[in-house]
């Protein structure tokens, strides 16, 4: 399964075409619309998700409300276009002065000098974190796909500005739960609560704060992924998805760095079997993932999302034309973007996990896809 997205955030629309789903898949508006919603929610949010209501049409690929095995395109428009129209224009010309103050931590700088422009705004619009509600829309169809293999996929918070949730449900389904119903996507209410006085001070200070997400899939059978080249590895895969999103600067697959620190007898997973159950462990340091393969445990990955990087009270830059010190531009943009960032870690996780699904099982319908998976499970129990 592939995907490509296209769009500037202030643009006249997100656009998403994936390619490899199965025929017989059933898909309607509203399952990816749902998704969005939940992108748009969470404590220091900006006052652009007040005008978005993030809509996706389907526009191509299904028929009857199921796939029909062609590339599946997505339309989400871009509400606030109609006030950019002499910004963005596509092919009249550009009404609006040069950007020419990049801000630190963005893609701004490094943007203008790869593609030898002044304005920044060239860069800008197409790296921000915008064009993940394209994302989320193709993790959403993912999802869909997993669904039918039993397969759940949650995102949530472990930290904003350096407050940690010190404690989580073992249950999958009570984490969901509890997460959703946050305004900061925290299963820890404690913590939760700590976290949103930390937004609030952010928000009267001008300035912005980072945290740490989680995402946790159950449901995955062992044997997705390879060891046998360096690109199919599956956790090399999943890091890659996560790293991309914007703003995410470090990812661990389990106790990925804690690890670091243990002697081997205390940083595996000790293999245990019974007819019930078969090959298992009782602990899950490697986050259910060994040698580039799923083992069937619950696949557990993490990403450090840094602050936003456009302050009310902007950091000081070099202009790029006059060469002086000055300060950043100063775009609309949020304060905390780690509630919304555990959502989008969960739709790319997803994708990741669907593409690999896809590789394992084959088929060009559902039926078939369903037929190969039945067969492996039946080989997993009488091995």
């Amino acid at each position: 399964m592939r995907f490509i997205t296209a769009g500037e955030s202030h643009g006249q629309c997100l656009v998403a075409v994936i390619e490899g789903l199965p025929a017989g898949l059933a898909l309607v508006a509203s399952d990816i619309n749902s998704e969005l919603a939940r992108r748009r929610r969470g404590r220091g949010r900006g006052g652009r998700m007040r005008i978005e209501t993030d809509e996706a049409s389907i526009v191509s690929g299904v028929r009857g409300g199921r796939t029909m095995g062609s590339p599946v395109a997505l339309l989400i428009p871009n509400r606030d276009w109609v006030n950019w129209g002499r910004i963005m224009p596509v092919e009249s010309p550009v009404n609006a002065p040069l950007l020419t103050a990049p801000r630190p931590g963005h893609a701004d700088l490094a943007g203008a000098l790869k593609y030898a422009t002044h304005d920044v705004r060239d860069v800008l619009e197409r790296a921000s974190a915008r064009e993940t509600a394209a994302r989320v829309a193709v993790g959403a169809v993912a999802k869909r796909l997993l669904a039918e293999f039993g397969v759940g996929v949650l995102g949530h918070v472990l930290a904003i500005g350096g407050i940690a949730a010190r404690r989580q449900p073992r249950s999958f389904h009570e984490l969901r739960r509890i997460a959703e119903a946050s305004e900061v996507r925290c299963a820890d209410p404690g913590a939760a609560r700590r976290q949103a006085r930390v937004i609030d001070r952010a928000v009267r200070m001008k300035d912005s704060v980072g945290g740490v997400v989680e995402v946790r899939a159950v449901g995955v059978p062992p044997g997705l992924g390879s060891h046998v080249h360096w690109d199919r590895r599956l956790d090399g895969r999943l890091a890659a998805q996560l790293m991309s999103i914007p703003a995410v600067k470090g990812v661990e697959i389990g106790d990925g760095f804690m690890t670091a620190s243990r002697a081997g007898s205390r940083a595996h997973d000790v293999i245990r079997y019974n007819r019930a159950r078969g090959f298992h462990r009782i602990t899950n340091r490697a986050g259910g993932v060994e040698g580039g393969m799923t083992n069937g445990m619950e696949i557990v990955s993490r990403a450090a999302v840094k602050p936003v990087s456009t302050l009310g009270e902007p950091l000081e830059t070099v202009d790029l034309v006059t060469k002086r010190r000055t300060r950043a531009i100063v775009e609309r943009s949020d304060v905390c973007m780690v509630p919304a960032a555990a959502v989008v870690a969960e739709a790319v996780v997803a994708i990741e996990l669907a593409s690999a699904f896809q590789e394992k099982f084959g088929g060009d319908s559902l039926t078939e896809m369903k037929r190969n998976y039945r067969g492996y499970l039946a080989q997993l129990r009488h091995f």
